[in-house]
């Protein structure tokens, strides 16, 4: 098995999401795994100067900075393929994602690759018998609630893709009980099967 691991909080030191999603990856990993890591805040571009829509634009067109996200958006892309088991980590900042976390679904949204468009106009994602782990962490919002734009946003976007089973570990509300929030998320982890 293949798992994907990728984390999005802007802190490398102290960060909650990114400790537990760890937690997580020992708990679930067996020793034959494979794990593929992709760290947001190392290597992220944001989709700019695209001249058409989607992720098209004429070699002879392309700016170094499109190869740069043309090269990046292949990686994504052969990332999300290749995996078996998806785990990512997202803080919530603002009520919604981490920028770096947008950038990626830009990127990793290719027609043909990871969604295709059918004969009736609707959408179909590609990447199906995948299951995705989120793990969730937000200093005051609690999560699914009217205020939470991050977690309905993201399993959306792993639903484009054809990814449908997802499993939500949290640690929401840190600000109000720190000690009760990472206690939840440990037994969430737990209890993880």
């Amino acid at each position: 098995m293949k798992i994907y691991q990728i984390d999005s909080s802007a802190r490398k030191d102290g960060s909650t999401s990114r400790a537990l999603a760890k937690k997580l990856l020992d708990k679930i990993k067996k020793p034959s795994d494979e794990i593929i890591y992709r760290d947001l805040d190392d290597e992220m571009v944001f989709v700019s100067g695209l001249t058409e829509s989607g992720m098209k634009i004429d070699v002879k067109d392309q700016t170094e900075h499109h190869k740069k996200m043309f090269e990046l958006s292949d990686k994504l892309v052969n990332e999300l393929k290749e995996s078996d088991i998806i785990i990512i980590s997202a803080p919530i900042y603002n009520y919604g994602p981490p920028a770096t976390l947008k950038a990626w679904s830009d990127l990793a949204a290719r027609v043909g690759e990871t969604f295709k468009f059918k004969a009736d106009g609707r959408r179909e994602g590609l990447l199906k018998n995948k299951r995705a782990y989120l793990v969730i962490t937000s200093g005051g919002t609690k999560l699914n609630s009217k205020e939470d734009f991050l977690t309905p946003w993201l399993k959306f976007i792993l639903n484009f893709f054809g990814i449908e089973k997802i499993d939500t570990i949290c640690a929401d509300q840190m600000a109000l009980d720190y000690e009760k929030s990472i206690k939840d998320a440990e037994e969430q982890i737990k209890n993880i099967s």
